[in-house]
């Protein structure tokens, strides 16, 4: 889901980033998938859908295109101006040639720095799916399952929604300190500010 999400995103930021003309058809249809939130989206794709796996993948990654496209997008409008890359327009280089020379090694920090916040958000949003009966099915493991049964246990056995919620809670945190720790390590302008 995380994979898709970001290719497609990417993507869709190369080109509306690169292309002017472009960019409006592209972003407004993305800014029309951002005015919902994530979750709401998912939820409604699912419904539209039917409850399964492969489905909640088309639904989060759908949700969160739309903000890896937004990042790269920015990125791509900033790059395109730098002198090398006029350079590059001046001496005949094809469009397609200078985004994949250029253009798209200078988004690869940004993008693998939003595709570990994107992996955080999108277990936050599978277990709230699973959670409220619009994620994978029963037999198959998920937090939001586990956590959705263990509601009529609450009173005797505590354990069983805790652990799955401590895990959940682990996970996105331990993936949002690895994107900051990502974005110190490859952002040129945290090491010039040392």
């Amino acid at each position: 889901m995380v994979v898709l999400s970001t290719l497609i995103g990417a993507f869709i930021g190369l080109v509306s980033g690169y292309f002017r003309r472009l960019d409006g058809v592209f972003m407004r249809f993305m800014d029309a998938l951002m005015t919902f939130p994530s979750i709401l989206l998912a939820i409604a794709i699912v419904a539209a859908l039917g409850a399964s796996t492969q489905n909640v993948v088309i639904a989060l990654t759908i949700s969160f295109i739309p903000h890896t496209a937004r990042v790269v997008r920015g990125k791509v409008l900033s790059v395109r101006e730098e002198t090398y890359v006029e350079s590059a327009r001046a001496v005949g280089l094809g469009d397609w040639l200078i985004i994949r020379r250029y253009i798209l090694p200078n988004v690869m920090a940004p993008l693998m720095v939003q595709a570990t916040f994107i992996l955080a958000l999108a277990i936050i949003a599978e277990a709230g799916l699973s959670y409220v009966g619009a994620g994978t099915p029963p037999p198959q493991p998920s937090w939001g399952n586990i956590l959705a049964d263990g509601r009529s246990y609450l009173h005797n056995a505590w354990w069983m929604t805790t652990f799955p919620g401590l895990f959940i809670m682990v996970s996105v945190l331990g993936l949002n300190i690895m994107g900051d720790g990502l974005r110190d390590m490859l952002d040129p302008r945290m090491e010039a500010g040392k």
